[in-house]
């Protein structure tokens, strides 16, 4: 990823996948993607037509990686803050995501809907293939912040898990994947989540290094699956001593692999 100011102070235009898209952020305030993003548009690997939806997408950056890495894949972005959805609509209309801005869409909606209010906001039954989310991970009681457009990103509220959860399962045909990135805290949670609305659990911890604790869990389940849970050979970010990433790691951040499932 890189970073360059756009002519408002207030936002950046960031290239990902090596400068195959960019994405317009608020700067200096509010949740500003990075590799937790490119690693949860990793976990779709799938070269048919497809159709995705990225819950709570914010400005967009884990769906617009998904539309450019697989060329058939149809994107449309969740998002219920109106800021945020306005960066992702922004995004997807910048000059040099014209290639993926024709499969990529935005809609300003809350995904802990239910029933018809779910489906009315666009979150439409057994629509999709894939579900990506990387649901809110602060618990409340965590660390206050000043910036009320961070806060509202990184707050975890009871049962949001579950709620989060249950909107993927409802939007995704029988079969379809769901993905998410989490603070490995939630673990239980989201397992206890997918319930039987989901099978065949593949949980995966990310270390900063070998030697330290995981900060990161990426998990993928199916829609209807019987089959157990497994736990992943852990992913390994950066070498003893150093901050570049793993070539395994890099690949991923750059589009030029997908962590598929085992």
């Amino acid at each position: 990823m890189s970073d360059t100011t756009s002519a408002s102070v207030a936002e950046t235009v960031d290239a990902f996948h090596r400068g195959l898209f960019h994405v317009l952020q608020p700067k200096g305030r509010g949740h500003r993607s990075g590799m937790d993003a490119m690693l949860l548009a990793a976990l779709v690997d799938d070269d048919r037509a497809i159709k995705v939806a990225d819950l709570g997408a914010g400005a967009g950056a884990a769906g617009l990686a998904v539309a450019s890495r697989l060329a058939n894949a149809d994107v449309v972005l969740f998002e219920r803050s109106p800021e945020m959805a306005d960066y992702a609509r922004r995004s997807v209309q910048l000059t040099d995501n014209a290639h993926v801005s024709g499969r990529v869409s935005v809609v300003e909606a809350d995904v802990t809907l239910t029933a018809k209010a779910r489906n009315d906001a666009g979150l439409v039954d057994e629509s999709f293939h894939h579900v990506i989310m990387n649901p809110p991970f602060n618990d409340a009681g965590d660390r206050r912040t000043p910036d009320a457009l961070k806060a509202e990103a990184h707050a975890m509220t009871d049962g949001l898990f579950e709620a989060w959860v249950r909107t993927a399962g409802a939007i995704m045909i029988p079969g379809g994947q769901l993905s998410l990135i989490a603070r490995p805290q939630s673990i239980a949670e989201i397992i206890d989540a997918c319930g039987r609305r989901f099978g065949g659990l593949e949980i995966t911890a990310i270390h900063p290094r070998e030697g330290e604790n995981a900060v990161r869990i990426l998990v993928t389940a199916i829609k209807g699956s019987r089959a157990r849970l497994s736990l992943r050979a852990p992913l390994i970010m950066h070498g003893e001593g150093t901050h570049k990433f793993s070539p395994f790691v890099d690949d991923l951040n750059n589009g030029r692999k997908a962590y598929a499932r085992r």
